[in-house]
């Protein structure tokens, strides 16, 4: 009979061979392989300008959503995604285009965002912007490899519970865009942010250009965004 002991390193050792082969997988399918490309859809789409920010991104940020059954999604900049395919939470890759399987954009730490700024229509964005997601203290996963040590993947793991959990994309009227952001973490983000933005913060009228400002976030370094629309309104 094998041990528990033996029995959980054996599970392990196969949770981090499966983790590392979906990470490579999700790199080296993603479909933005230029930052200039991302960069090129955001100012077709108007982001910047809708969101008050200055967008130079210098990696690429892949959002992959997990799906109760078959393959995960692979968000690529401006796809056009059912409702269905988006309950999350989604996991976040933050990849050095020089370098996409190995080294990414530095040590971290990285607050990610993620905003509507189409609420509740692209017409009327009167409650915009809806936040959808925002959690802090983001580092890059070193993933285990079995008689190998362990190698730096552009995997982010979530080391803190997250100020604003995900919310699934429920638009109202219209295509909305839902936007995805990354930013270096400055000192004292997790004090500092409590007093903008928690857990009973109201996730509508929302200002991601405003909180960038409050805690001194800086420009995005990263980000990405689909389109999600309801089916059974124009």
């Amino acid at each position: 009979m094998f041990s528990t002991a033996f029995l959980q390193k054996e599970v392990n050792m196969k949770l981090a061979q499966l983790l590392s082969l979906v990470t490579l997988c999700a790199t080296a399918c993603a479909q933005d392989l230029s930052v200039a490309a991302v960069k090129r859809a955001f100012d077709n789409a108007n982001i910047p300008t809708d969101l008050k920010i200055n967008f130079n991104p210098k990696f690429l940020l892949e959002v992959v959503l997990p799906q109760p059954s078959g393959l995960p999604v692979l968000v690529h900049t401006g796809i056009q995604l059912p409702r269905n395919d988006t309950a999350g939470p989604p996991v976040f890759n933050l990849i050095n285009p020089s370098n996409p399987l190995g080294q990414n954009a530095g040590p971290g730490p990285f607050v990610i965002a993620a905003v509507d700024p189409d609420a509740p229509s692209p017409t009327n964005t009167s409650n915009a912007q809806v936040r959808h997601f925002l959690g802090g203290d983001f580092l890059p996963a070193r993933l285990p490899i079995p008689g190998a040590g362990s190698v730096e993947s552009p995997l982010l793991s979530n080391t803190s519970a997250a100020i604003s959990d995900w919310r699934q994309p429920t638009p109202t009227m219209g295509n909305h865009r839902y936007v995805f952001l990354v930013f270096n973490q400055p000192n004292g983000f997790d004090a500092n942010s409590q007093a903008f933005v928690n857990a009973t913060t109201p996730i509508q009228r929302w200002d991601v250009a405003t909180f960038i400002q409050q805690v001194g976030l800086g420009e995005p370094i990263a980000g990405t965004f689909m389109m999600v629309a309801n089916p059974d309104s124009p």
